[in-house]
């Protein structure tokens, strides 16, 4: 029996969703207008490619969704749990309170309940105090019936867990398997309040995922689509609903990675430059042996400082949507405001009142779309200024990524990708592959299953080849707790950075693996059988 999938991308002007058959074969793609709510516009996009593919639906067996429900949560302040923080550190981490620095807004929601207790591990991983169990205990009694979600977060917790993994028990064993337990080990890395931050932003959105979780899947069924359900996350792979709940911070900025991923599949460039054009925004990212680049720097999202794995993105306010205002004078500007997923309704042509970055390249002939006639009165002279401009910001986007002086391939991607030239400043060449418009869908749908750790070791009790070994080993069990095969798993990413200042010859090790879909490995047994 056949086996397809579908692959949908959230953007903020479309939703876009495509089904692909057993060798990834693009058999049809659908662009829909993503919907206030969000949800509606996925089940829109869903029902649409179904539609015209053609394809029974008891023959789609996976369902890819990368989404921005829970950038959304974080950014618009909404649906967020009832969130209580333990940090294990005193007392040697009191000066600085949790939550320091995050907006007032947000702190006032997720600030309620915060506290910190005796424990935590000096940076060579000895104890600074044993963990305080019995405030531990206190403070969860305290908790019933208060709140739905904890973040644990606990000095040096990547060294050594210990304290987090016995407060988390502590937690559970009195709250009950309902409340959600967040730990900074899982999430973020070394540095306390960045990572105590991404911890309790992690805790936040649990019941965001699990709900968006559930109306994808619903959704699905209702079309009778019984599949495997996958959630895209940052770092250009998929992850299962399971893990989709507990870590549902990965999915933030998943959107990007997708293109990617999308982009090195439809041309076979594993090493290049892909530059996203959406609606809103122009996301401009590296590709590494068909793998996103990571960030090295800490990430602000929703104005809250972490510093968990992230996506190295650079984004300008650039899009098919952007507002350009023309002043009398000649002058004018463009953006950051966008019309976004209502530029149907409000681009001039499609006989709406505002001119955006569209409208500019439909009267310059450089795109065909909705009726060029609504914009033949503009100033050429000036349209052309304004285009020039357009295509400087994205070169300079493109310079500012790259990390020599020599030229390198650009992947063209996104539905604003019609907008750019086929010649760019900084390519050695500009490349807009077929389908480029649903780069990000296929990025979602041919998406492998990974694993990611990143920790501290002391080579003098292990030594580095059993160093190495172990941490890959941990990276192996990640991504089979993803949802990976654990007979397909491969190493695809190692580094290792030595620590002089830390005793015992100390390293910080990042390894990823990633692997197929489990349940690839068990149609393609079927299908053979």
């Amino acid at each position: 029996m056949a086996s397809y999938r579908i692959g949908i991308d959230v953007g903020g002007t479309h939703t876009d969703a495509v089904l692909l058959d057993e060798n990834y074969k693009v058999l049809a793609e659908k662009k829909s207008t993503t919907t206030e709510d969000v949800s509606s516009g996925i089940y829109q996009a869903m029902k649409q490619v179904v539609l015209a593919s053609g394809v029974p639906v008891e023959e789609i067996h996976h369902a890819m969704l990368g989404t921005t429900h829970c950038t959304n949560a974080i950014v618009e302040r909404k649906r967020l749990n009832k969130v209580a923080a333990i940090r294990i550190g005193a007392p040697a981490a009191m000066a600085i309170k949790p939550l320091v620095g995050v907006p007032d807004d947000l702190r006032n929601i997720l600030g309620k309940h915060l506290y910190i207790v005796r424990g935590g591990n000096e940076f060579d991983g000895r104890e600074i105090v044993p963990l305080d169990e019995e405030r531990i205990r206190e403070i969860a009694e305290e908790l019933e019936g208060q709140v739905d979600s904890v973040a644990i977060t606990s000095v040096f917790s990547p060294v050594s867990n210990e304290h987090e993994t016995r407060a988390a028990a502590i937690v559970n064993e009195v709250l009950g398997d309902d409340v959600a337990l967040s730990l900074s080990s899982e999430i973020g890395n070394v540095g306390l309040l960045e990572r105590e931050n991404a911890t309790i932003l992690n805790a936040a959105i649990v019941d965001v995922a699990r709900s968006t979780a559930e109306g994808f899947t619903k959704a699905l069924e209702q079309e009778g689509i019984h599949a495997d359900v996958f959630f895209g996350q940052n770092d250009g792979t998929l992850m299962s609903v399971e893990y989709t709940v507990k870590y549902p911070i990965l999915t933030i900025a998943c959107g990007p990675t997708n293109s990617l991923r999308g982009a090195a599949y439809l041309t076979e460039h594993p090493d290049a430059l892909v530059v996203d054009v959406g609606g809103t925004t122009t996301d401009v990212g590296v590709l590494v042996a068909s793998f996103p680049r990571q960030s090295s720097l800490a990430v602000e999202i929703g104005g809250v400082r972490t510093n968990f794995r992230m996506p190295d993105i650079s984004s300008i306010g650039l899009g098919g949507g952007t507002v350009v205002t023309l002043h009398e004078d000649g002058s004018f500007q463009i953006g950051p405001e966008s019309v976004g997923y209502r530029l149907a309704e409000k681009g001039l042509v499609f006989g709406g009142d505002t001119l955006t970055a569209t409208d500019v390249a439909v009267a310059l002939g450089i795109a065909q779309l909705g009726d060029p006639a609504l914009v033949s009165h503009l100033d050429e002279a000036v349209l052309k200024n304004v285009y020039t401009k357009m295509v400087e910001m994205v070169e300079e986007t493109i310079d500012r990524m790259k990390t020599s002086a020599d030229e390198v391939p650009v992947i063209l991607v996104g539905g604003g990708s019609i907008l750019f030239p086929a010649e760019l400043k900084g390519a050695s060449q500009v490349i807009k592959p077929v389908n480029s418009g649903v780069a990000n869908a296929i990025g979602s749908a041919i998406s492998q299953v990974s694993g990611q750790i990143e920790k501290i070791f002391k080579t003098d009790e292990l030594g580095r080849e059993k160093k190495l070994e172990l941490a890959k080993q941990l990276a192996f069990d990640e991504a089979i707790t993803a949802g990976a095969d654990p007979d397909d798993l491969v190493i695809v990413d190692l580094e290792e950075v030595p620590l002089s200042y830390l005793p015992g010859n100390a390293s910080k090790i990042r390894v990823k693996a990633a692997g197929g879909l489990l349940s690839d490995r068990k149609i393609a047994e079927t299908n053979i059988l």
